[in-house]
């Protein structure tokens, strides 16, 4: 069974690309040289050239001024994504470089990678340093700004650190002493580090000749951090999964605004929003921000001079929220509109869309109370007609964790917890069909990842069984359980029972009311509660005034 996510023709595994090339010719009578050639004896690049994983481009070299050549390989980075390695060399001078370039987009969020190096094997951690990543090492104070992008190892990466700073240590010698010895402290300490010897020469084997294991510990442990805004750097996992490294960790966060500057995702210039911006997020002063509401009350900051209250949720009504995009920080507004399911409840469907940047969020949240009970409804599903029944799978609007509802499908025993795909109003076509993408980008490594992982067959026969059930090729059984009751699954048949749907509630259990915030929440008489509460608090503060003015005593001194 073949992969079920195509892989780019134009971004190979590096296992693919050796294949294409060993399938390539290697002399000129296996090309057909005599075929390549023109009637006046110049030769042209073969067909052969094009189908080459490696692209050769004639480019000025900028230390000689002569044509050097720039080689490009498009590839595919197991467990990351899809970059560009170049390298440039000129044979007249010897100028080399070598960069790497992310070919995918900006992600919506910043990452920043933390790897512990404890043991020699933690040295060989394969690192993807795209330009705009900053490399920070705590343990030696060492903060390296963003420069060309890098495709190496953390041993090349402190190795290309002890190259750049050891290259003017001749001349801060005589001309600066005290950065001189800074510096050789801290080349001392990398060194170290990396286990070389007292010439700074790497060291692999012993003193008896044996080679050194690659479980054994560094004299001085460290911390390399990697932080990018743009999302596009990466440190390697140990272990086969992100989950068995402990000394691995990956965090997500969203960028501010001078980060998207330097980007090119904000504009410098752009003051209005920038005013907004800081106005929305309670930065600008107490007296300007109340300067703002009064203008904008009088019709000054575009309002029209009414300040009615706001009026009664209807289904025609749309109400807009201002607030902040999360990709660009640029000023957005966040609609939502109420929607009536028949036979159901009310909905709130919120849309999010930032003309900046092109970020776009859909949810869907519940309107109604807190249910009693829980709901748990079964269709079986027999065909294609099933499969565009209207599927809700709401988060709620309350500050509890919201999407409690989990999706079960016991043929192929597919089972997705809560809060696993946030809510959503589709078709229970376009719910499969997302979490077959879900699984198929996030879940299933491809390329020498894909080969080198154990399971990966199992993997793709089940992803193969999730198609079948996607088209109702064969019939299956969806269960939806939702302990607050706010999923819908629809009825053809309403307001009369569906043959192949059944719906059941339930009691909670006390750990669902506890994960739920329910244990703790007192609707009733939580008014003398609080009365309670307010007259003890009073009664603790007369008590301390009383202590405070009370005279002190004073007692007989005695003189040693």
């Amino acid at each position: 069974m073949t992969s079920s996510k195509p892989q780019d023709p134009f971004f190979k595994s590096l296992g693919a690309l050796a294949e294409d090339t060993d399938q390539l010719p290697d002399s000129e009578d296996e090309k057909g040289g005599d075929a390549a050639k023109k009637p006046d004896g110049t030769t042209t690049a073969d067909d052969g050239d094009e189908d080459r994983p490696m692209q050769e481009i004639e480019s000025l070299c900028m230390n000689c001024g002569q044509q050097g050549t720039t080689r490009m390989l498009l590839t595919t980075i197991p467990y990351f994504r899809e970059v560009i390695i170049m390298s440039f060399r000129c044979e007249f001078c010897g100028d080399s470089n070598n960069e790497v370039m992310p070919a995918g987009q900006i992600r919506d969020q910043g990452t920043l990678y933390t790897a512990k190096i404890l043991k020699r094997e933690d040295l060989s951690r394969q690192i993807v340093k795209s330009p705009t990543a900053t490399v920070i090492l705590p343990e030696f104070e060492l903060t390296i700004p963003p420069k060309r992008g890098q495709l190496t190892t953390v041993e090349g990466l402190i190795r290309t650190v002890i190259n750049d700073l050891a290259t003017d240590q001749p001349l801060r010698k005589i001309q600066d002493p005290p950065t001189y010895d800074k510096i050789e402290t801290l080349l001392a300490s990398l060194h170290s580090s990396l286990l070389d010897d007292a010439e700074g020469e790497p060291v692999s084997v012993t003193k008896e000749g044996s080679r050194i294991p690659e479980s054994d510990p560094v004299p001085n442990p460290f911390t390399v951090k990697l932080d990018d805004p743009a999302g596009n750097s990466w440190i390697e996992f140990i272990g086969g999964s992100m989950a068995h490294d402990s000394k691995w960790n990956m965090r997500q966060y969203n960028r501010t605004r001078e980060q998207n500057v330097l980007l090119g995702l904000a504009q410098v210039d752009d003051e209005a929003d920038e005013e907004v911006v800081r106005q929305r997020r309670g930065e600008l002063p107490k007296e300007a921000i109340e300067a703002l509401q009064k203008a904008h009350a009088h019709g000054g900051v575009g309002g029209d001079g009414v300040d009615d209250e706001i009026p009664t949720l209807k289904n025609e009504e749309i109400y807009i929220f201002p607030g902040i995009c999360s990709s660009c920080s640029a000023p957005l507004d966040t609609m939502m509109k109420r929607v009536s399911i028949p036979y159901f409840q009310d909905i709130f469907i919120m849309s999010t869309n930032c003309d900046k940047c092109g970020y776009r969020d859909n949810e869907v949240k519940s309107g109604g109370a807190i249910s009693e009970k829980g709901k748990k409804i079964t269709l079986k599903v027999e065909d294609t007609e099933d499969l565009a029944r209207d599927v809700l799978k709401a988060s709620d609007i309350s500050p509890f964790p919201s999407e409690s509802c989990g999706l079960q499908i016991p043929e192929i025993d597919l089972v997705l917890h809560p809060g696993t795909l946030g809510g959503r109003f589709s078709t229970l076509e376009g719910l499969l069909t997302q979490v077959h993408e879900e699984l198929s980008e996030k879940a299933f490594a491809t390329g020498d990842a894909r080969d080198a992982t154990q399971g990966s067959s199992e993997f793709e026969v089940f992803l193969g069984r999730l198609k079948d059930v996607m088209t109702a090729s064969i019939p299956f059984t969806v269960i939806l359980d939702d302990p607050l009751a706010n999923s819908y699954l629809q009825n053809l048949y309403a307001p009369d029972p569906d043959p192949n749907m059944t719906t059941e509630t339930y009691e909670r259990t006390w750990d669902q009311n506890e994960e739920l915030g329910l244990n703790d929440m007192k609707v009733e008489g939580y008014e003398e509660g609080h009365a309670a509460g307010v007259a003890a608090e009073k009664a603790a503060a007369a008590k301390n005034a009383e202590g405070e003015s009370a005279p002190a005593k004073v007692g007989p001194t005695t003189a040693t």
